[in-house]
């Protein structure tokens, strides 16, 4: 019994100092507790939560609570229902055209020269400050080392047979993707484009066609066949005014490298 009173002592201290301890921690919690705005949560339940950074924010919790204290718009976020926040913050949507990546080469394994075996780092950064680039004839098309599939958050890039492809419904819009290709042939287009030019490279067409069979070589058909005037040869390249593009096909169907690709 003489060793039992010790024991229950020292329980009812604990006891009592835990109890106490408790007491203080709910009393501060409503001293000082802060509310949150529900919008918060709700408009990050309606962002794709791969905390890409595209906003221009932290993460998508940053951006939430941007949007709900009225420092972003509601179309902040590229991949975000901003329908559905819009709705949560009761303003009227704004989400413009959608914008999604697109790979501007089509020089694939089968298509493009290859002057040397490439035995450097799988990475396109680094294979751009090597002597002799990837180891492609052609020093502006895709390396296919696969830097932007490591970089997209959505899981939207591929490398198929040596170039890179977006699955456009994947695509979020954060434009990692851009932002990290060295040979910057990956751009944005809006997700309703008709057509496409799946070429960077402006160097004469004679050098295109030595290196790759699929290249643009500036002959400017595409241009004089354009009954719209959308399409126009800049450096040697076709290049797109989408704002104009009908879509009628006409410069696709006359490219005779066929590089200008209905979509």
């Amino acid at each position: 019994m003489s060793m039992l009173i010790p024991i229950l002592i020292a329980a009812a201290i604990v006891g009592g100092v835990s109890l106490l301890i408790g007491l203080m921690l709910g009393f501060a919690g409503r001293i000082f507790y802060v509310k949150v705005d529900e919008r918060i949560e709700a408009v990050r339940a309606a962002l794709p939560g791969s905390n890409c950074g595209g906003c221009g924010f932290a993460g998508c919790d940053a951006c939430a609570a941007a949007i709900v204290a009225g420092e972003a718009p509601v179309n902040a976020c590229p991949g975000g229902n901003v329908e559905e926040i819009a709705r949560i913050m009761g303003v009227e949507a704004t989400a413009g055209v959608r914008q999604v990546a697109y790979v501007h080469c089509a020089g694939t394994c089968d298509k493009a020269g290859q002057k040397h075996n490439y035995y450097g780092a799988p990475d396109c950064r680094q294979a751009a400050m090597a002597p002799g680039l990837s180891g492609k004839a052609c020093t502006y098309g895709c390396f296919g080392l696969g830097s932007c599939v490591k970089a997209c958050p959505a899981d939207a890039i591929s490398l198929v047979d040596g170039v890179a492809v977006v699955d456009e419904e994947k695509c979020i819009s954060c434009e990692q993707c851009v932002r990290i290709c060295p040979q910057h042939i990956i751009g944005m287009r809006p997700a309703d484009a008709k057509v496409e030019v799946c070429c960077s490279s402006r160097a004469p067409g004679k050098e295109v066609k030595a290196v790759c069979s699929a290249g643009c070589i500036g002959c400017g058909i595409c241009q004089k066949q354009c009954p719209a005037d959308a399409i126009h040869v800049v450096d040697n390249l076709a290049q797109v005014d989408h704002d104009k593009c009908t879509g009628c096909g006409a410069c696709a169907a006359k490219c005779p490298v066929k590089i200008i690709h209905l979509l």
